[in-house]
């Protein structure tokens, strides 16, 4: 069997199907990247957990999902995909895993730029928020006086871990019943690393999917929409 490098953690609730095949051509794109710069043989994987529905495993269009993917249809739990995430980590075959919900997209060289960062625990590396938030175009915000892994600083898609690291050591991924997950988590595995690597190379959209899908959209992206 080939070794996986990459895990692709993905929750859904099923509800943006364009915006979650939008994700998938995503990986692929970076993984072509990968594969035909710095690792010929690298393999990922992906691995899309719906949320207490039998989710699709056709793009919209009606093209397949590629072979690098696996769906799970799992019980309804309703909190934020942090179960979800948590199961799917159990399930995982690679040496890294990356956090990709189902309405971001990895950049064509993000594969690229976190394999150049393998070494390390953890990397951390920027990804472009603009459509989300216009005042804040990328996160981390680098400030000297504070920590970068902080509240409302950090996305799960900024980072790149090892499964040592997140699984066995960190024993997956908590829930906190909300968003504040994502915070809780990441700095766990940042405590815990035995070595960090920070970049300045974006390797993430925020809200990539926004406007694929009629369905599906959050409170913010409703905002935002109701105001334009």
């Amino acid at each position: 069997m080939p070794t996986i490098i990459y895990t692709i953690i993905t929750p859904s609730t099923a509800a943006r199907p364009r915006a979650l095949f939008a994700a998938i051509a995503s990986v692929a794109q970076a993984h072509q990247t990968l594969t035909a710069t710095d690792a010929p043989d690298a393999h990922v994987e992906m691995l899309i957990g719906y949320d207490g529905v039998t989710g699709p495993r056709v793009a919209p269009d009606g093209a397949p999902a590629p072979d690098f993917v696996r769906f799970y249809d799992l019980p309804h739990d309703g909190d934020y995909g942090n179960a979800i995430r948590h199961t799917l980590l159990r399930a995982s075959r690679g040496t890294h895993v990356i956090f990709l919900d189902d309405d971001n997209a990895l950049t064509p060289d993000a594969l690229r730029i976190h394999y150049a960062a393998r070494h390390a625990d953890l990397h951390i590396a920027p990804i472009d928020t603009s459509r989300a938030f216009p005042n804040v175009p990328q996160l981390p915000v680098h400030d000297p006086a504070k920590p970068l892994v902080r509240p409302t600083n950090i996305d799960p898609l900024c980072i790149c871990a090892t499964r040592d690291l997140v699984v066995t050591r960190c024993g997956g991924w908590t829930s906190t019943g909300g968003y504040e997950a994502d915070y809780v988590n990441i700095l766990k595995y940042s405590r815990r690393a035995h070595s960090t690597i920070v970049s300045d190379a974006i390797v993430g959209i925020y809200d990539a999917g926004n406007g694929l899908d009629s369905t599906g959209v959050n409170w913010r992206q409703a905002a935002k929409e109701k105001k334009e």
